[in-house]
């Protein structure tokens, strides 16, 4: 049997020794951005056109990222570093080869004409390096509120949220931060999502291919519209009518009653909700550390 699989794996092989790829990287859509800002009801709506595969949270945007970030000035500088400024070009091409490698192997049913959408929000600190490596990707921005996301984090985070459930078993139920300290928390998160917004908004800046500036209250309020001004813009073809049927079918309407309200994954839905979800103060502290997003994306919105 082993020696069978060998086989496979060798016939899967190209002239250098790598796996052929089936994903063709002129047609991976990439969603940056920061959690809880709606990507997963977007995905879920791409997911159901004809032609996209689905790869979910695969995290290589924080993989490199992150290490990139924290490494040492002095080492950048070198040409030893393995992501060296020296040896830029060698180092993007690996990051292209190990994207493209990671997606064939998670999505082997996708043909080289499907598209492939990336749900990554949580590895928008990666966004700049992953746009770099596979210039000709799509890129959908996709932003909320800070403060109405902060407050989704938070309502998850509490015991009994399910963020909680879903980090402490049975057997170590620990008092979660959110509850011990929630406007500490809020600053935690507020942090987090400038990081990761200003750096997916800095790829989309230097992004020269297909890209889209998607608002969540945007989509919320003319869901049908705003998907058609996403696919128009990055000029990919879909049927209308089965998009038409994908909206309808992830509608917040649509969402059964038991799996929304407090501490669950569909809270409410309701751009600005975090005036009833948050302290003065913790609105506050939130403003002010993500102030230069919030007056590039929501200009005029801050509290007095």
């Amino acid at each position: 049997q082993a020696h069978l699989e060998l086989a496979g794996l060798r016939a899967r092989l190209g002239g250098e020794g790598r796996l052929r790829t089936t994903v063709n990287p002129e047609k991976m859509v990439w969603i940056f951005g920061s959690g809880r800002s709606g990507s997963t009801w977007l995905r879920s709506m791409m997911g159901e056109m004809g032609g996209h595969g689905v790869w979910d949270e695969p995290m290589v945007g924080r993989l490199f990222g992150e290490f990139y970030a924290r490494a040492p000035q002095e080492n950048s500088r070198s040409a030893d570093f393995i992501m060296g400024e020296p040896i830029r070009k060698g180092w993007t091409r690996s990051i292209r080869n190990f994207v493209l490698d990671g997606a064939s192997y998670s999505n082997p049913r996708l043909r080289t004409d499907d598209y492939l959408v990336i749900k990554e929000p949580n590895g928008s600190v990666g966004a700049t390096l992953l746009m770099e490596a596979l210039p000709e990707s799509r890129m959908i921005l996709l932003v909320r509120d800070p403060r109405d996301v902060v407050a989704s984090v938070l309502d998850a985070a509490r015991e009994g949220g399910w963020l909680y459930e879903s980090r402490n078993g049975e057997a170590s139920k620990r008092r979660s931060p959110a509850d011990k300290g929630p406007s500490a928390f809020a600053a935690e998160r507020a942090k987090v999502y400038r990081r990761g917004v200003e750096s997916a908004r800095a790829a989309y800046n230097a992004h020269r291919g297909p890209k889209v500036l998607i608002r969540y209250e945007d989509l919320l309020a003319d869901t049908l519209g705003t998907m058609r001004r996403l696919y128009a813009t990055l000029d990919i073809s879909v049927d209308q009518e089965r998009l038409a049927r994908a909206v309808e079918k992830h509608a917040w309407e649509n969402v059964p009653e038991e799996e929304k309200g407090r501490g669950k994954f569909h809270r409410k839905a309701t751009p600005g909700g975090w005036k009833e979800d948050l302290t003065p103060k913790q609105a506050k502290l939130i403003e002010r550390i993500t102030a230069p997003l919030l007056e590039e994306f929501y200009p005029g919105e801050r509290q007095a």
